[in-house]
């Protein structure tokens, strides 16, 4: 899809990148995995480094989901290095996971992550990327406002648990106000299947059933 960035339920484009863990083919590198990748409008700044933290942390929950973890800011490759190294001195944390350097923007262009009216800086975008390299989820967040980084882990395990079992999932699982963690099975697409859902899962009604996995 030349020309526009990619949609969900697309293909995630395929590209080079330069990254502190050298160069990457995007997404083949990553085939058979999940993946997360996450722009950062700039090196050495406050909320990024809260950010890089925060990611860090949970890097293992990512992983025990089979999902990767990549940064990606404007920055230069010798600006990340320089910048994981003082947040590996200076508060004790070591980032693990590849960060790209699109100095020259091309990637940033291709992925829609620089918002002219937010400046020349990339945007705090998310694209969340299935192990078929299929675009799964996107999320655009200000620079001035930090990502909040379980609900992307909760993003990749509910989409995770729709893929295995065809369901859908409810707002704020596993914690839902309705159904707790709960899921949502599909509305029936036809006369008879609604008569029988009542009887086959708990119900509000035959277009609003829901079970425990």
């Amino acid at each position: 899809m030349e020309g526009r960035i990619p949609l969900i339920g697309e293909n995630f484009p395929e590209i080079e990148v330069k990254t502190t863990h050298g160069v990457k083919k995007l997404p083949d590198d990553y085939k058979g995995k999940w993946f997360v990748l996450f722009s950062h409008p700039a090196d050495f700044t406050p909320v990024c480094t809260t950010e890089f933290v925060a990611f860090q942390k949970r890097y293992d929950e990512f992983r025990k989901l089979n999902c990767e973890l990549i940064g990606l800011s404007i920055d230069q490759v010798f600006s990340h290095i320089k910048w994981v190294e003082w947040i590996k001195e200076k508060l004790g944390v070591e980032i693990e996971f590849p960060v790209i350097a699109d100095d020259l923007g091309t990637v940033s262009q291709k992925l829609g992550l620089i918002h002219s009216a937010k400046g020349t800086n990339t945007v705090r975008a998310v694209f969340i990327v299935d192990p078929n390299g299929i675009v799964r989820a996107i999320l655009y967040y200000p620079q001035e406002l930090g990502r909040n980084i379980d609900e992307i882990v909760r993003m990749v395990k509910g989409l995770q648990t729709s893929d295995a079992n065809g369901v859908a999932i409810p707002a704020n699982w596993p914690n839902n106000e309705l159904i707790g963690d709960k899921v949502i099975i599909p509305p029936a697409a036809d006369v008879k299947t609604a008569q029988e859902r009542p009887k086959q899962y708990e119900c509000y009604d035959w277009w609003f059933c829901y079970k425990k996995l």
